[in-house]
């Protein structure tokens, strides 16, 4: 398994300027209108959304600011599997901003063992989804 990677350490290479802008930021640059400046920005004081060690690659949570009063989040993927260098894959404005993750949602995003999560429908009887067959 690759070595879990914290945004900090990543942003030590981005300061420097140990990173590549990947073709899926220019695309949405040039689609949502905003700027390299706004993706380093938002790497800059954004936070951890989740980490996915198996890929070596991180999703953040930033924002991008508008005279001091107007903040739009921005996602942005980073590919950190080679060493002292940050990959930016992509970066985006979400479809709902507004979208909270509950903890259990966040906790099993990063959750490193690879385990899952034990499900139960908690709908009642009545609009219960079929059980997938055991195999």
């Amino acid at each position: 398994m690759p070595k879990i990677r914290r945004l900090h350490t990543l942003l030590e290479h981005i300061e420097a300027g140990r990173y590549r802008l990947g073709p899926h930021v220019a695309r949405h640059m040039l689609q949502e209108g905003f700027l390299e400046r706004d993706v380093l920005t938002a790497l800059r004081w954004g936070r951890e959304l989740a980490v996915y060690p198996e890929d070596a690659r991180m999703l953040v949570l930033g924002y991008m600011v508008f005279g001091g009063r107007v903040k739009l989040p921005l996602h942005v993927v980073l590919d950190y599997a080679r060493p002292r260098w940050v990959d930016i894959v992509t970066a985006f404005i979400p479809e709902r901003p507004h979208r909270v993750y509950s903890r259990a949602r966040l906790a099993a995003l990063l959750r490193f063992d690879g385990g899952r999560e034990a499900v139960e429908w908690a709908g009642g009887t009545e609009n219960r989804p079929p059980r997938e067959a055991a195999g």
